[in-house]
């Protein structure tokens, strides 16, 4: 296996890894980011959005829905990319730092145990509504909604994709 698989595959972590890896940002005086989400059918607004996010800290960490729990999310049908190939791909962006894969609704428990300083969601929340908000706002750090890549969306390139 070559060097560079090696390290992006590194990337994908346990949570108990990456927790000990964001004590050590910490203790570096690094600004750590967190966001969530499906990431099935990775595309531009992802990416775009991903970059967003990691221009807001100095390290980038993303939690990613589990099959088990995209099938509760979002239906049967998905994803349609399982959770080890969709880690692999955002592990491969250059300015991420750390896959963790969560099989619960929600990454409350990661957010519990990383307490990230800067916690970004996309503009379809408020901050009222965003969970692990109260506790990363308690705990001294931010919560930041980041907007839309209009007209992208997973949803509408797999409705594209049936229809054609």
């Amino acid at each position: 296996m070559s060097n560079s698989v090696q390290n992006i595959r590194s990337k994908i972590m346990l949570l108990k890894d990456v927790a000990i890896l964001r004590a050590q940002w910490k203790t570096q005086g690094q600004k750590v980011v967190f966001t969530n989400g499906v990431f099935d059918i990775l595309h531009a607004g992802h990416v775009q959005s991903l970059m967003q996010a990691h221009d807001n800290g100095d390290r980038l960490i993303i939690g990613l829905n589990a099959d088990v729990s995209v099938k509760r999310l979002k239906g049967e049908s998905r994803p349609i990319i399982n959770e080890r190939d969709r880690a692999l791909l955002l592990a491969a962006l250059q300015f991420v730092d750390a896959v963790v894969l969560f099989e619960e609704d929600t990454p409350i428990v990661l957010i519990e145990k990383l307490l990230p300083d800067v916690l970004i969601k996309s503009a379809d929340y408020n901050i009222e509504n965003i969970v692990g908000a109260k506790e990363v706002i308690a705990n001294g750090g931010e919560v930041k909604i980041m907007p839309f890549v209009k007209g992208l969306s997973s949803t509408n390139i797999i409705e594209k994709i049936k229809s054609s």
